[in-house]
């Protein structure tokens, strides 16, 4: 699989830092990195990429900025996390959007078009990033169909990059 490529990165301004930083803390409600960190912006085929002293830790997909799985791994969140059964994890790293059935709880704040992160029921690690498609209630319900489109989970180009 080929590395992903990044190009155009450059140092946060403090201002835009400020803005980006809250916009995450207040979607995830807890505290991220800051102006003593060295936070730069670049952009990518997939989306623009966020490097916090030198890892990837964050994304910016659509407008909206999220951690990456080794920025969760990094900050451990609660909020915005679904949960999935043990047999949705293959799946789920390898890609897979997540369905509505092997979802075994969900953070009720959760609305259509927000970015969220998957962990599994045992161990409640990450193991990807993505987009809901519901909302937190409807996400809860477990009717079929798509709940979550992937974009990053642990494995992928985006992950191997930071390695």
């Amino acid at each position: 699989m080929a590395d992903i490529m990044i190009r155009k990165r450059k140092r946060m301004r403090s201002k835009d830092l400020k803005n980006l930083v809250k916009d995450m803390e207040e979607a995830l409600k807890v505290p991220l990195f800051n102006e003593d960190n060295a936070v730069d912006l670049a952009e990518s085929s997939d989306f623009n990429l966020i490097f916090v002293d030198g890892d990837i830790l964050g994304l910016v997909y659509e407008e909206k900025p999220f951690l990456t799985v080794r920025g969760i791994l990094k900050y451990k969140p609660e909020a915005r996390a679904v949960t999935v059964d043990m047999g949705a994890v293959p799946f789920v790293v390898n890609g897979a959007d997540v369905m509505g059935p092997g979802i075994v709880e969900c953070d009720p704040e959760i609305q259509e078009g927000d970015m969220v992160w998957i962990r599994d029921v045992r161990n409640k690690a990450p193991l990807a990033v993505g987009v809901a498609l519901r909302s937190g209630e409807e996400i809860a319900q477990r009717s079929p169909g798509k709940a979550i489109k992937s974009l990053h989970f642990a494995g992928d180009k985006l992950w191997k990059t930071g390695e």
